[in-house]
């Protein structure tokens, strides 16, 4: 492991003036120390803005009209690197109530990367923090996920959620773990001990489709007896079969499943709720604003008795009321409103 034993010097090196790092920490006060961060994807283009389509062509769709998604975005297939229209995602997320924008970074070099300053200052403008998604990019190994964080420290990045933590060893983790500073790396798993083993500050679940919120309360009360920070995601649903060979499906049932996921968040007392996504439209997990646009998509209407226009945006307005519930400390039951 000399390697990473040499990049980790490196990363240990690099320590940001306390000054610096006060500034970035809490740009937002999230209340009672509770907080609420969303999976969020700087992948998409167009060829107006980006000189092809980028994602919203998955499986061999053919946009505008034909989208590899099962919803329709209520803004049409739009660039992620189109500075007004992060912006406005950025105000969207701000008014949900939610604190942590987690981006999905696929290594230095990437598309995403190229992107990351322009989500990071448009966060910033809505006093969002910014953490990232490290994704399991070509190569990815315990000495570059090293490298990765002297590179992400620069950025005023602190959180760092890994996906499809098992894939490298708990060993090479907890070497990567122990010389983190102040830097808190999230394993994706449901197994607290592994978690711990590797060295990692907590723990979060990602799929909502395999995940029931049942889960929640046993996996919190396993992470807080380890002194793991327990971040269980929930999501509104899932549905890839338009973007993906994978057919199977749960249903959204007019905004109930989202209700259940939050409900089994909050009686595991957790300490941050991650929702699986703002944007991830391929596997129809988003809650970014969405329109009816024919058979071929599916849209919100119903979602909590809402249609038509009011329903674009349901689920952003219920996670502003379950984002300001867990803040308050309600319990788990849901309230109709």
């Amino acid at each position: 492991m000399r390697l990473v034993c040499a990049l980790l010097g490196a990363a240990a090196a690099l320590v940001l003036p306390a000054v610096a790092w006060a500034a970035f920490d809490r740009p937002c006060d999230p209340g009672n120390g509770r907080s609420v961060a969303i999976f969020y994807y700087a992948w998409y283009g167009t060829p107006t803005h980006d000189g092809r389509w980028q994602h919203w062509d998955q499986r061999g769709s053919e946009p505008p009209r034909d989208l590899g998604a099962n919803f329709y975005p209520a803004r049409g297939p739009y660039s992620s690197d189109d500075a007004a229209v992060v912006a406005a995602q950025m105000r969207e997320i701000a008014a949900a109530g939610v604190d942590t924008v987690i981006v999905s970074w696929w290594g230095r070099g990437s598309e995403e990367d190229a992107r990351l300053p322009l989500v990071t200052a448009a966060a910033r403008r809505e006093r969002l923090r910014v953490a990232v998604h490290l994704e399991p990019y070509g190569g990815r190994t315990a000495a570059t996920v090293a490298g990765d964080l002297v590179y992400l420290r620069t950025l005023y990045v602190r959180d760092v959620y890994v996906y499809d933590s098992t894939a490298i060893s708990d060993a090479d983790w907890a070497e990567v773990n122990a010389v983190a500073g102040d830097m808190r790396l999230f394993a994706n798993t449901r197994m607290p001990g592994r978690a711990r083993a590797g060295g990692f500050a907590g723990l979060y679940t990602y799929d909502v489709l395999l995940y029931d919120p049942d889960l929640f309360p046993r996996l919190c009360t396993q992470a807080r007896k380890l002194d793991l920070v327990c971040a269980p995601s929930v999501g509104p649903g899932y549905d890839a079969r338009n973007a993906t060979s994978d057919t199977r499906v749960e249903p959204r049932r007019d905004g109930r499943r989202y209700d259940s996921m939050w409900s089994g968040a909050m009686r595991a007392n957790a300490d941050i709720v991650t929702i699986t996504s703002y944007n991830e439209w391929h596997e129809g997990t988003q809650i970014e604003p969405a329109r009816p646009a024919g058979e071929r998509y599916g849209s919100y209407d119903g979602a909590w008795g809402l249609t038509g226009r009011p329903a674009r945006s349901a689920y952003l307005d219920r996670t502003a009321y379950w984002s300001a519930r867990f803040r308050g400390g309600v319990g788990g039951t849901i309230i109709q409103t």
